[in-house]
């Protein structure tokens, strides 16, 4: 699929290498300070920007057959990387939610984050090669992609973010299938106690999380093919967006509830997106500047709203925490 193989095992190197200085660097399982994580996505950022320029200057060494020159390919780069981005902080939202509702300290959230990420960086590394080889085979398959995301924008928009996680069905049937401790036994997944081998809840919500970015995948992969086919620019477009997701998080954790109405912006880029790769074969395709320009105007309209909104405004989301003893009727 790749017309040069060391670039991509260069790229997945330096992911490895970057993992494993995070998860050096946050051994101790330390609460995660604004400043720390200001300067940790200080530092994705940087890298997606070097990362940029290396494409920018040597892409017809990176990808020799490409069709692509370095300018377009550097610009699709951008363009893929903002929408992967902005459709990353609506899985903040959901992580937020999560660990209310599991009551997680704060000082673990960031090794929940970890292995949550590194689990969507194999899940999605997986679904953008059978995703490339498809569309290559079956150029169809974007316009079916198109209306999904038109689809999934329009239910983003009318998303109940306070839908709350007791009566989930899948959460029951872990925590029932899982056997599994009262309550937290520090940053430990596993524990043995009285000779058995039992879960904590910290595992449980590793696991959440990973299902659930398993389920925001379907929609921002098929999101950047709206930008660019070449599996190259997919792939490490959406692992550098994914590898500043922790530090993201921690940064943003106390605007969450005053992002009122950023979800209308992401369902607005979802079906803008969509929209486009329904037209990307017709005398209306809408060039990749105009894309960019698009995405950035609806996500700053929709985050200026959201930061002047009224005072009084009710919150965001607020979710029970589950950890507690459900009300009976709640019991299914």
């Amino acid at each position: 699929m790749l017309n040069s193989t060391w670039p991509i095992i260069g790229f997945n190197i330096f992911v490895l290498a970057m993992l494993a200085l995070d998860l050096y660097l946050h051994r101790d399982n330390k609460e995660v300070s604004l400043r720390h994580a200001l300067g940790w996505s200080a530092f994705w950022v940087g890298c997606a920007i070097i990362f940029n320029a290396i494409i920018y200057f040597f892409w017809e060494v990176i990808n020799p057959a490409s069709l692509l020159t370095n300018q377009e390919a550097a610009l699709a780069f951008t363009t893929g990387y903002l929408i992967e981005k902005s459709l990353s902080i609506d899985n903040l939202f959901v992580f937020a939610m999560i660990f209310s509702a599991f009551a997680v300290p704060r000082a673990y959230q960031h090794k929940v984050l970890f292995y949550g990420v590194v689990g969507a960086l194999i899940m999605r590394g997986i679904m953008i090669v059978a995703g490339s080889a498809l569309i290559a085979k079956y150029h169809w398959l974007l316009y079916v992609f198109g209306v999904l995301l038109i689809l999934s924008g329009v239910k983003m928009a009318f998303f109940k973010a306070d839908a709350g996680l007791n009566n989930n069905r899948l959460i029951q049937a872990l925590s029932k299938r899982l056997p599994m401790t009262d309550d937290f036994r520090g940053a430990a997944f596993w524990v043995y106690e009285h000779g058995r081998r039992l879960a904590t809840p910290l595992l449980l919500v590793v696991i959440i999380v990973e299902l659930t970015d398993l389920m925001f995948a379907i929609d921002s992969i098929p999101a950047i093919f709206s930008v660019t086919t070449d599996p190259f620019l997919v792939y490490t477009a959406n692992l550098m967006a994914l590898l500043g997701l922790r530090s993201l998080f921690f940064v943003l954790e106390s605007l969450m509830e005053r992002f009122r109405y950023l979800h209308y912006g992401l369902a607005c880029m979802l079906g803008f997106v969509g929209v486009k790769m329904l037209l990307l074969d017709t005398a209306w395709a809408i060039p990749t500047p105009v894309s960019l320009l698009v995405i950035v105007f609806v996500l700053m309209t929709s985050i200026i709203c959201s930061l002047y909104r009224r005072p009084d405004a009710p919150p965001v989301m607020a979710l029970p925490n589950i950890m507690q003893p459900m009300p009976e009727k709640t019991i299914n």
